[in-house]
Parts: C-alpha cells; sequence; structure tokens
C-alpha cells in the first residue's frame, strides 16, 4: 500500500477498508455494536469493523476526541466486551482521529495513544502500519497479534530516558553555577551539597510545572513558565520589574501559589489562574529556611527552559514521530538514575519487572489470607468459587511467554526427529536427542530458544494444564510456587463473583494493607504497589456500584466516601487512598524521599482535566504524604517496643516506668494526631487553614517525641561524649519505627507487606558512623543483610516480604546468618539470576548476580528454588515469566537447582560417601581457575607453560592432591557435571577451595584408573593444542605472554568425562543427557548456533 492510498483511507475514514483490504485482518464476527455508557456523562458508540484471532479493530465517532483519562475509564468498562483492541476515535466535525490500544508494559495494562489532525501528521502511523499488518494466508494465534501490537505501540522508554538523562545531568550542573546565596564560600560546586541540593529541589518543582502547564493547570497556558519568564524580563528593562524572575516571581508562585489558597485581584493579575495543589512540594523547603537570601539568575531558567523545550511532556502514554516523548514514567527511570548516581552506595535502578515481579507474589497473597479470615473463607474451600474458577481456566492464567506455541498436541506437531526424543523409557536418549540443540522454528519458538528448552516448556505446559484442571492447586501460595498470573486471576475472581462479600472483603483489606520499602530511594517499589493495587482498587468500585444499583443497602459507606468528592473522578480517588492508606517509605536521602513524592503526585495529575468552570480548575489538592514517606536512616533507632524495654533495663525502676508511660502516651496521641490528619484529607472538604494547623500540630507532636527517643538513645549509646549530641544526630540520622509509624507498630503488630531493593554496600566498623554489632546478621558485613533483619523485626507475624539482593547473601556460608533470619519464619520462594553480561545483566551496566527472595512468614517452613538463570537481551521481557520453582530441603543456604532432574543428580552426588578432600594430601598439586564464567578450568601442570615462556592468569590457584586421584581431580574439575554442581551451591562467581573439598566421590571410580589416566592425557593434551596466546605490557614486568585456555574446543572429550562419571554416580540416560547439555546454549554460544546473537 502506498503513502497516497494511505493518505485517501484515513482521510475518508475507510478504516474497515483499509484493515481488510490492505491489512490482512477479517470481517467482524456476530454482534458489532458496542456500548460504553455514562463515562463523564457519554455514551460511546463503538462498531467493530475487522478482528483477527479475537484482537478487535473499534471505531468511534465523537463530537470531542476523548482525554487519555476518559480512554482509560472507557477502557475499564469496554475491556469487558472487548479485551484486546484497537479504537479508533473520529471527531464528527473536522480532521481529527485518534488511535487508542491498551498494551500490557510488564503486567500493567497501559493506554497508548497516536494522535493525528492532518494528513501529514499521520506520516508517523504510516510507519507503523506494516507492524499491524498480516500475510491474507498467515496462520497467528490472539498471542502472535497481541505480540504485534504490543510492538507497534509500545514506547521506547530507555532510549527515552538515556537521552534525557545525558541532558539532564549537563544541565544540572550548569544550574547550581548560577544560585547564589548557599554557602558560596565554597569554591568547588561539587562540593556544595545544600547547593546541589537545591538545584535538584528548583528542577523537580519545575519538570513537574512542565507537566501540569501541558495540561493547561497554569492559566490555561502551554506556555505559561516560558511566557512569564519572557513577561519578567520586559518589565525590567521598562523599570517596573527590578528582581530576578526567581525572587521576583517563581518563588512566590510556589509559595503563595502552588502551595497557597488565597486568591485576589493583585494575584490572578500577576499569576493568573492556578491550583492550590497542596502536597508539601511547594511548601517552604529547608533549605529555603536555613539561606534567606537565596537568588538564581534567569540565565538558568533561559537554559533549562531550553532543554525542556527539546521534548514532548506528556501525562499520558503517547507516540509521535519525534521519540522525544516525556511522561512520568520515563521521568521515574531518570529519577531513579539520578538518586542512584549521586547516593554512590551500592542503590542499582531497579527495572519495572524486577518490581513488578516481587511486588504482585508479595502484595496479592497477602490480601487473600486477609478475605479468607473473614466470612468468604467459603470461597476458599476446595470447590468453593476461587478454586472452581482456577480450576474451569484451562491455560488462561499460564503466561503467554510459557505457552507461547503450545497446543494440547503438541507433540503430533513437532518435527519428527525432536519428538522421538521425547520418551525417556527407550534405550539410545542421547542419540535420539541429536536434534534438541538446534533452534526452535516458528511458530513454536521463543526468542533465542532451542529444541531442549521448547520441549522443557511444553512439557511444563502440560503439567500445568493437569494440575489446574484437577484441582491440584488450591492454595494462593501456589500462584508463587507455579509462577501463575495472579494478577489477572485476581481480577476475574471480582469482576465475575456473584458475591457482594467477595469484593466487600477484598476492598477492606485492601483499604487496610500497609506496603513499606525501607530504603526507597526514588519510590520505584512503591510505584510499582501502585500499578499492582490500582486496577482492583477500579474493580472492586464498578462491582460495588453494580452491587449497590440492585439493593442500595449495599456498599453506602463506601460509595458514600468517594461520593462526595470525587464523583467525577474515580481515579484520582483511588490513587489518592492508595497512596495515603497503603504506602510508606524510608530512605536516608531527602532528595530521594523528595522524588518518590514527586513520581507519585505525577500519577495523580495525570488523570485529571482542567475545567475553568469549577473551583481549583477541577484539580483536587493533592495528599500531603510528608508522614508516609519519610527520610532517615533504617537501621538506627527503636524499631519495637522490645528494643525500646531493652535500653530501660538499667536505672532507677521508677524514673524507667515513668519514661516508659510518658513515651507510651506521647506515641499514642501521635497515632491518633496521624490518624486524623489523613482521614482529614480523605474524608472532608477540608479548608486549606484547617488543613495546615493540623499538620502543623502533628509535626510538632512528632518532632517532641522523637526528641524524647533521639535523647535516650544517644544516652544508651554514646556513654563517654566522644560525640556531642548535635553531630550524632546528624551521622546517626536515628528513624523511631515505633514513634514514626505507631499505628502500625503497635496497633498492627508491624508491616504487612515489606518489598525492596536494599543497598549493596559491605562495611567495617570504621566505615560506618553509627553502630551494628546488635544485629544478629552483623557478620555478613553487608548492608542488604541488616535491612533484610531489620525487615523481619517490624514486619507483623502474618506477613510477606521480597527482596532483591546480591545472590550471595541466599548461597554462601558467609552469609548463614542472614539466611536464618529471613528461613526460619515461613515459607520462601527462591531464584537467581546472572549478572556477567553474559550473555546479559538484570541491572543495566552493572555486573550484579542477583538473587530475589520472597518469604511468606506464617506460612508452614518450606523453600522452593530456581535454577540460575541466563538470558540473552531479547529475553528480558519474559524473564520472570518464564521462572520455574522446585522444592529443596536445604535449611540456610540455598541451592540453585534445575528442574527435578537438576534435583536428583545433586542428591546422588550427596549420597556418594567419598570427601574429596580427603585426598588433599601434599604430595603433588593441580591448579585451577578461581573465576570461571561458562566452564571450569583446570591444569595438571604449568610445565607445557614453562616451556613456551607463557604464564597464566593470577586467578589461577593451585590444590594439593594425592598422586592417585590427581588425574581424577583434573577431569572432575573440566567436567560440564562439576560445572553444574559449582553453580548450584556457589555465588556463580569464585570457585574457593570450599566447593572443591565438599564434592563427593564414588568409590566405585578407583576401578576405571587406567580409563582416567587416558582420558587426563588426552584433554591435557587437547587443552593445550587449542591455547590461545595474549600479550600484555606491564611498567615493571615489560611484556608478558599469557595462556588462554577454551575448554569449549575440547566438549566431545569433556562429554567422554561426563559419561565415566554419571556411571558411577548411577545418573540415568536422561541425566546423563542433561548434565552433558547443561546451559549448552550460553556456554557454546555460536559453537552451537552460528546465528546466535
Amino acid at each position: 500500500m502506498t503513502r497516497k492510498e494511505f493518505n485517501q483511507y484515513i482521510q475518508e475514514a475507510c478504516f474497515q477498508e483499509l484493515f481488510v483490504t490492505e491489512m490482512g485482518w477479517n470481517n467482524p464476527k456476530g454482534m458489532t455494536d458496542i456500548l460504553v455508557p455514562h463515562i463523564d456523562d457519554i455514551d460511546y458508540e463503538m462498531e467493530a469493523i475487522a478482528e483477527r484471532n479475537g484482537f478487535q479493530i473499534l471505531t468511534c465517532l465523537v463530537e470531542k476526541i476523548p482525554t487519555a483519562s476518559t480512554c482509560k475509564k472507557i477502557d475499564i468498562k469496554l475491556r469487558q466486551q472487548a479485551h484486546d483492541y484497537i479504537c479508533i476515535y473520529i471527531e464528527q466535525q473536522g480532521f481529527h482521529h485518534q488511535w487508542v490500544a491498551p498494551v500490557n508494559k510488564v503486567e500493567k495494562r497501559d493506554i497508548v495513544t497516536i494522535e493525528y489532525a492532518s494528513v501529514a501528521q499521520a506520516e508517523f502511523l504510516y510507519t507503523k502500519i506494516p507492524d499491524l499488518s498480516f500475510d491474507f494466508n498467515e496462520d497467528t494465534t490472539i498471542m502472535d497479534v497481541k505480540q504485534r501490537i504490543q510492538g507497534a505501540f509500545m514506547v521506547n522508554s530507555e532510549k527515552i530516558t538515556k537521552d534525557f538523562y545525558a541532558g539532564f545531568k549537563k544541565e544540572h550542573t550548569q544550574f547550581v553555577k548560577y544560585i547564589t546565596g548557599i554557602n558560596d564560600e565554597i569554591a568547588d560546586d561539587k562540593k556544595n551539597k545544600e547547593k546541589q541540593w537545591y538545584a535538584s529541589v528548583m528542577l523537580n518543582r519545575l519538570m513537574f510545572c512542565y507537566f501540569i502547564q501541558k495540561k493547561g493547570f497554569l492559566d490555561m497556558n502551554e506556555n505559561y513558565l516560558r511566557d512569564k519568564l519572557s513577561m519578567v524580563q520586559r518589565e525590567r528593562g521598562e523599570n517596573e520589574f527590578f528582581q530576578s524572575f526567581y525572587k521576583g516571581f517563581l518563588i512566590h508562585l510556589f509559595h503563595e501559589g502552588l502551595n497557597g489558597h488565597q486568591r485576589n485581584e493583585a494575584f490572578l493579575s500577576k499569576y493568573g489562574r492556578i491550583p492550590y495543589l497542596n502536597g508539601g512540594m511547594f511548601d517552604f523547603h529547608d533549605i529555603e529556611k536555613m539561606f534567606k537570601d537565596i537568588d538564581i539568575d534567569d540565565e538558568a531558567f533561559l537554559h533549562l527552559f531550553d532543554f525542556f523545550d527539546k521534548w514532548r511532556w506528556h501525562l499520558d502514554t503517547r507516540i509521535t514521530a519525534s521519540g522525544k516523548d516525556i511522561n512520568p514514567d520515563v521521568l521515574g527511570y531518570i529519577f531513579e538514575q539520578y538518586i542512584n548516581d549521586r547516593a554512590q552506595m551500592g542503590a542499582y535502578y531497579t527495572k519495572e519487572d524486577i518490581t513488578e515481579y516481587i511486588g504482585k507474589n508479595c502484595i496479592l497473597p497477602f490480601l487473600f489470607d486477609s478475605v479468607k479470615k473473614t466470612t468468604s473463607e467459603k470461597d476458599f474451600k476446595e470447590k468453593g468459587y476461587i478454586w472452581q474458577t482456577l480450576q474451569q481456566s484451562g491455560d488462561k492464567y499460564i503466561y503467554d511467554a510459557v505457552k507461547h506455541g503450545y497446543t494440547a498436541d503438541w507433540l503430533s506437531l513437532i518435527p519428527g526427529e525432536i519428538a522421538e526424543g521425547v520418551d525417556t523409557t527407550q534405550p539410545q536418549l542421547l542419540e535420539r536427542r541429536s536434534h534438541w540443540n538446534e533452534r526452535t522454528p516458528d511458530p513454536f519458538n521463543l526468542p533465542t530458544e532451542i529444541w531442549r528448552e521448547t520441549i522443557e516448556r511444553f512439557q511444563r505446559c502440560d503439567d500445568l494444564l493437569q494440575k489446574i484442571t484437577a484441582g491440584e492447586i488450591h492454595e494462593i501460595n501456589d500462584f508463587i510456587t507455579y509462577n501463575l498470573d495472579i494478577r489477572q486471576f485476581t481480577y476475574d475472581l471480582l469482576l465475575h463473583t456473584e458475591d457482594h462479600l467477595l469484593v466487600e472483603h477484598f476492598y477492606h483489606a485492601m483499604q487496610h494493607v500497609s506496603i513499606l520499602d525501607p530504603t526507597c530511594g526514588s519510590g520505584a517499589f512503591l510505584f510499582a504497589a501502585m500499578n499492582i493495587l490500582e486496577p482492583l482498587y477500579e474493580i472492586c468500585i464498578t462491582r460495588m456500584e453494580e452491587f449497590h444499583q440492585k439493593n442500595e443497602k449495599l456498599f453506602v459507606a463506601e460509595l458514600e466516601e468517594i461520593s462526595k468528592k470525587y464523583r467525577s473522578n474515580i481515579q484520582y480517588f483511588i490513587y489518592k487512598s492508595i497512596i495515603l492508606r497503603n504506602l510508606y517509605g524510608v530512605d536516608i536521602m531527602e532528595e530521594a524521599v523528595e522524588i518518590a513524592k514527586l513520581r507519585l503526585f505525577l500519577k495523580m495529575v495525570a488523570v485529571v482535566e482542567v475545567n475553568p468552570r469549577l473551583d481549583n480548575l477541577g484539580l483536587d489538592p493533592l495528599p500531603d504524604i510528608d508522614f508516609n514517606i519519610r527520610c532517615g536512616n533504617t537501621l538506627v533507632g527503636y524499631a519495637t517496643e522490645k528494643e525500646l524495654d531493652n535500653d530501660l533495663n538499667y536505672g532507677d525502676m521508677f524514673a524507667k516506668q515513668e519514661f516508659k508511660d510518658k513515651v507510651e502516651l506521647e506515641m499514642e496521641v501521635v497515632a491518633r494526631a496521624y490518624e486524623q490528619f489523613k482521614d482529614l484529607q480523605l474524608t472532608s472538604q477540608e479548608e486549606a487553614s484547617e488543613f495546615k494547623e493540623s499538620k502543623m500540630q502533628l509535626k510538632a507532636k512528632l518532632s517532641g517525641l522523637n526528641d524524647l527517643l533521639n535523647h535516650k538513645l544517644y544516652s544508651s549509646m554514646v556513654s563517654d561524649a566522644s560525640i556531642s549530641y548535635e553531630e550524632w544526630l546528624s551521622s546517626h540520622q536515628p528513624f523511631h519505627w515505633l514513634a514514626e509509624y505507631y499505628h502500625i507498630m503497635h496497633s498492627n503488630g508491624g508491616f504487612d507487606v515489606i518489598i525492596g531493593n536494599p543497598p549493596y554496600v559491605t562495611f567495617t566498623d570504621s566505615s560506618l558512623p553509627y553502630m551494628t554489632k546488635q544485629y544478629e546478621s552483623y557478620n555478613t558485613k553487608n548492608l542488604f543483610a541488616l535491612v533484610g533483619e531489620r525487615s523481619v523485626n517490624i514486619s507483623k507475624p502474618i506477613a510477606y516480604t521480597g527482596f532483591i539482593i546480591p545472590l550471595s547473601g541466599l548461597s554462601i556460608s558467609g552469609a548463614e546468618s542472614f539466611q536464618r533470619i529471613i528461613y526460619r519464619s515461613g515459607t520462601s520462594w527462591n531464584s537467581f539470576f546472572s549478572g556477567d553480561r553474559n550473555p546479559s545483566e538484570l541491572f543495566n551496566g552493572v555486573k550484579i548476580r542477583a538473587g530475589i527472595y520472597i518469604v511468606c512468614k506464617h506460612a508452614s517452613k518450606q523453600k522452593y528454588t530456581s535454577k540460575y538463570i541466563k538470558y540473552y537481551t531479547s529475553e528480558r521481557p519474559i524473564l520472570f515469566s518464564k521462572i520455574n520453582y522446585i522444592s529443596t530441603s536445604s535449611h540456610n543456604m540455598t541451592p540453585k537447582l534445575n528442574g527435578k532432574l537438576g534435583k536428583s543428580i545433586i542428591i546422588k552426588m550427596n549420597n556418594a560417601k567419598k570427601m574429596l578432600s580427603s585426598e588433599f594430601v601434599d604430595e603433588t598439586y593441580i591448579y585451577y581457575h578461581a573465576a570461571p564464567i561458562s566452564w571450569c578450568k583446570a591444569l595438571l601442570s604449568l610445565d607445557g607453560l614453562v616451556k613456551q615462556n607463557l604464564n597464566i592468569a593470577d586467578s589461577y590457584k593451585k590444590r594439593e592432591i594425592t598422586y592417585a586421584y590427581k588425574d581424577y581431580t583434573f577431569l572432575l574439575l573440566n567436567s560440564t557435571l562439576f560445572f553444574y554442581y559449582w553453580i548450584v551451591n556457589s555465588d556463580c562467581y569464585n570457585l574457593t577451595k570450599k566447593n572443591i573439598s565438599e564434592i563427593k566421590v564414588s568409590n566405585s571410580i578407583q576401578m576405571d584408573f587406567c580409563a582416567i589416566n587416558s582420558l587426563a592425557n588426552r584433554l591435557n593434551s587437547d587443552l593445550f593444542k587449542h591455547i590461545i596466546t595474549t600479550e600484555y605490557s606491564y611498567k615493571n614486568r615489560g611484556i608478558v605472554k599469557f595462556a588462554q585456555f577454551y575448554p569449549s574446543k575440547s566438549k566431545p572429550i569433556i562429554d567422554e568425562i561426563d559419561k565415566l562419571l554419571a556411571k558411577h554416580y548411577g545418573f540415568t540416560e536422561e541425566e546423563l543427557d542433561f548434565i552433558i547439555n547443561y546451559d549448552i546454549k550460553y556456554r557454546m554460544g555460536d559453537e552451537l548456533n552460528k546465528d546466535e546473537e
């Protein structure tokens, strides 16, 4: 189709002909009319004009193109009739179209738009047409179509983030130079922390203003800030205005305008109509209170606005030809990267797939557990509504990536040379699987997949379907164990239930769940929690309205809370309710805390449309969450009443009781003040003056309580006055969980859900300004362990915790004290991820091998583990949907087991009688590489290298060994079996003497010493045959030649070694096949498939 033909189709709005005739779609089936009633008092009549595999193309004639927030409201109702669609809105007058498609971004349903008001503007859409088109004879499934549409409408956030962030850093550096009045005596701006911080404060405020001016909230002028800057400069030139833009206009806009509620003629004349925002972002900042003479040259704003104006600022998700679309999600990535760069203490940008995976598997099971304790318990019985729904669901809750290309008759559809290797009961399995390492073709394959992986995935689908249809899955935690789509399942239960009590109990459980990130940074996990709860609040409110229409006595109080203030914008109420009722965060960096709040506020403003006819332009003041998201040191302070009692064990008994009674009374007063402050924001038409008075009282009471506790903690920690109270307060930044969140710690027994990515920082006693010896996990000498321990102590007895930490924290003996703490309280799920950039890493640009642990605190003590997961970049979008757990009996260190076969192999190895360490006698030596990546490497001797004047890397270590077991140990360490054993039991980076010592050896191996000797000579010769020499130049040593060994070149001999070892360990042929081909796609790379990426 030519561009001219395309132009004609859209100009005449002939969309059915475009899709069916030109783009390979089908005519719609059945009823084509869809009505979405009562969206902001408008009925939307849609017509299905085309479909493919159930994916629908809809058109809708409208008087005015709906806003993004309206499209979201429409989607909530429309998805019940057309879950997967593109809707084209067509203005009846003039030429203005908008294409809207819901896309799943890390399981979050997002609305993406492409809009144009002329044929020229539609050029970008034309470039998308090939992605939306199909061959007429093309065989597709609904998943194929969804994948194609997803690709076409997906925003390339990473590229935008990278480009914007590079410019943002430069602008931040420039902006600092224009600030005066903040420690100007410090010549080096980089060392002026307060000035750096204030630059961040100003940039954050201005970016927020750029978003809201785009929506018209600043005097209905999308160019408000630029125009006001020009006005100030013009008036200065006319001698009417002598101050800078900052002093004469901007700071008053912030403090008296956006943070004030007084509006008079003089104010309106100068500033125009702007909303009172509240939220604390535009209040007098601590730095503004400390430094009274701050000024910023106009040049700073000219430079900054020039940079900002290069980008398109949207509060919704849209794609344009510019590739410079900034929305709150993109800004969130930028903020997180900025904060992590500033923190420089083991903080890494946590991608959405990580926060989503941890968040949903902690928050949703907790909510189900809460509902189960109500009269809805009947729904949780084996034959109750919940498990009957699952049993009748087929493969609906198996993730698309897992069931991609799968059908029940898959075995009859795959090529014969592949199918013949499925039966493990017949002999010559290795020969029958000779094609299993070849790339899987369409339509069965996932990115980079080989047949071995595809068959394993299809067999997993068979197993999951059998368990689902047989009703074997009847505990909510099974959704974690079997990695099923718990988000969609939860939504569907609420959507389809006929029992109003289930909706009521779930809604109340959501309103009361407390979710904490104890090292929240810029709020990535809090943001994820909001995205998880949002659609569930939506569906609960929709269902409550439906039940109320049928019975006016139902949900009166719940709906009254909404109708008082939020009838026109339930979405705003949902966000406000989640932020005030559910989310809590603490971080040691004030900047991070401010940015976390900003991200949440942007999310709220995004769903409000400016309305000049309403008070405050239709914007309800933002919630003040200064008491939800706090700045302080998570690790220092009184967390529980028990900790406070321990510090009161000394001294006069009556004085101790008097102090305790006083503190408890103060804490109760603060808790009541907090609840009143929160309720004031949620339920009443608060006056700004009343609200500010309430906040000031709460702040004063909390400050007094903290002062009391700080002095007590200081006196217990500092006995010799070696540091003054003020110095101690500044360096320790104590945070008293018991006081700050008394309503949670005392009344609730702790937080319900704790999730996060704590800092990965090794420490010594002298490197931290505060004491940590009181922590049980102190000897790990890493902050992540202390945060994990703290989280256990501040969570309630029935709670879920989920963290991503360095892999070593879960899998090496040096972290056993930490492992005992997190595993002793209940059931855990542990997954492990490569970080070598070989082939890819979990955190961009950072070599961190990571582990995720999720712990259900009240459940029986069980442990589930995954394999060590490697992946190419193209596999990242489906990484978490493919996690597969298996149970393990390990108490502390968690093995990384690769399914049933991998587990069986380790059990058989551990059942051998002889410890290899019994042969560690100083008779001779063997050499091994101590930092393997894809192969474990060992050498019999260095004689051959010496003759060639070659060296080996310093990472080679030597191990004493008996003459009798030297050849065997050489073969063992080079085997794939040992590589797998090492992966299972190590930190996947260091090969230690302990790893070698603990492996067990079959006594029968001695009968094959002749064969072992022969194999050892062959392997040794082959390794040297494939040496590649590299040269490095050293200042002191000159040019040094190094030998590099490539065991992959010797794979046939290593396979023979594994066969020999398999015989003595008693492996089955299937287990031998597993070992020979373990991790083969990543270990062999291009040698396995020449077109490997």
